[in-house]
């Protein structure tokens, strides 16, 4: 290839280079915009987070080891985690996929064939042989010539995408440690509900031995035996319901740890509560909108189909590409390398649709209705953001509360099921007094331990709400 042809490729690709983009000039939508602060907050104070910031082992606030040491394994083992990340991949590959349309593509080829022309052939003649070996080789060239800029949108789309799959990791993964720490609380509360059973089922054993004896005495009805019977099964039915309901919530961690149920297990521990809840002081205005990796998510899958759209206009212009070719043919082994065997070309192309039968029309429409789809799919991942931490900043108000009031409950419960044993030892009252007495003071304790279980959780679910812990985290 001569200088001046060389000159000449360079200028087409300078010419590339600045070609124009069809696309619109990308702004983030508007949202709604969003008050000083929550609110269900009060006079909490406002924190200032970003999507980039690492969101750490926020579960570590409980302070509990052995949720510690399951959630550490989650990240690692989870089949559901390690699907997203291989779309992520996949992702990655697409965007260097369309990158790829940044450089020239080059190919090569050699042939050695043999074959007989036909007598009738135009290029048959007379008297030489019909039969030949022709030897070739060649090395074709082809670029892109982004003038229109739909190659460059590709790649903005691709990549935009690509930030949206991680994001869907990072929104996934978030997910999955907050449903292992709600499970593991629910598990551990039923161990506190499990016990207040068994010792129930105790007790009530205990006062259907005392009844029988009553009852043989003269000193009581067969109405108080059966009553006593009827209550202790009650029970004893609560009791295996429980271990029902432990066992299949510890069948559901087995899974987000990525283990078999048959061989993993959690003992039961013998606290009467469970871990101390983190003390909640900042909370999170418009920042949220940097957090939550859905919310950012959602936002670039708005940006990846704002590109899309000038790959869509980018069709009505025609494509210009510069073509190249060069190599060596001839019809013996001997001169197939030599100079005068070489031959090339070189030159720009393009195409143009002329007629598509509305094909180009259609695929512009169908970029700007997904362009709307994922503006309104953003701005209501951001209304459902705020929702989710205004329940669950009223939720923690609320159980709060509730959690003041059922201890009191539950004191006054079984200040009255002393009272009702000893009136009824006394033979003041009948044991219908005491089977009420011990429901109620049994479905107190009962209430207070779901309370505390709940509330555990919409802290949980709080930290999931606001992309991570609300506590302040230095930029990594």
């Amino acid at each position: 290839m001569s200088a001046r042809h060389g000159r000449a490729a360079a200028a087409v690709l300078a010419a590339a280079l600045s070609g124009c983009s069809l696309a619109p000039h990308y702004e983030r939508p508007a949202t709604a915009a969003p008050s000083p602060g929550y609110k269900e907050a009060g006079d909490w104070k406002v924190s200032v987070p970003a999507d980039t910031r690492a969101r750490g082992r926020w579960w570590s606030m409980f302070g509990d080891s052995d949720l510690d040491a399951l959630e550490m394994r989650v990240s690692t083992t989870n089949q559901t985690l390690k699907s997203a990340l291989a779309s992520l991949e996949q992702a990655r590959a697409q965007t260097r996929i369309a990158r790829s349309a940044w450089f020239p593509t080059l190919t090569a080829q050699a042939a050695v064939t043999r074959g007989e022309v036909s007598v009738y052939s135009q290029g048959y003649t007379p008297g030489k042989t019909r039969t030949g070996t022709l030897y070739s080789a060649s090395a074709d060239l082809s670029y892109e010539i982004d003038v229109f800029g739909r190659v460059r949108n590709t790649v903005t789309n691709a990549r935009a995408n690509e930030q949206a799959s991680a994001g869907d990791v990072a929104s996934l993964d978030l997910a999955l440690h907050a449903e292992l720490a709600s499970d593991y609380f629910l598990l551990r509360g039923l161990d506190i509900e499990q016990r207040f059973l068994d010792e129930t089922v105790a007790d009530y054993e205990h006062a259907l031995r005392l009844t029988q004896n009553l009852f043989k005495g003269g000193a009581a009805a067969i109405s108080d035996v059966q009553q006593a019977q009827a209550q202790l099964e009650t029970a004893r039915t609560q009791a295996e319901d429980t271990r029902l309901h432990r066992a299949q919530t510890e069948h559901a961690i087995a899974v987000l740890v990525g283990e078999q149920p048959a061989s993993f297990a959690l003992e039961p521990r013998s606290k009467d509560t469970l871990s101390s809840l983190p003390e909640i002081d900042l909370a999170l205005p418009s920042q949220l909108l940097e957090r939550r990796p859905d919310v950012a998510a959602a936002e670039r899958r708005v940006a990846a189909a704002n590109a899309n759209i000038g790959v869509a206009r980018a069709a009505y212009f025609p494509v210009f590409d510069l073509l190249a070719q060069f190599g060596s043919q001839a019809a013996s082994g001997a001169n197939w390398l030599t100079a005068p065997s070489e031959f090339w070309s070189i030159g720009p192309q393009a195409v143009l649709t002329l007629f598509d039968g509305g094909l180009h029309r259609a695929q512009s429409a169908a970029a700007h209705a997904v362009y709307d789809q994922q503006v309104a799919n953003y701005r209501g991942a951001v209304l459902t953001a705020y929702q989710d931490v205004e329940d669950n900043l009223a939720a923690l108000r609320q159980l709060q509360r509730e959690s003041i009031s059922q201890a009191a409950a539950v004191q006054a419960t079984q200040g009255a099921l002393d009272q009702a044993n000893l009136r009824y030892k006394g033979g003041i009252v009948t044991y219908l007094e005491v089977v009420a007495t011990q429901n109620a003071a049994l479905s107190a304790r009962l209430t207070a331990v779901d309370i505390d279980i709940r509330r555990a959780t919409a802290t949980v679910q709080l930290v999931k709400a606001l992309g991570g812990d609300w506590n302040a985290v230095p930029p990594p």
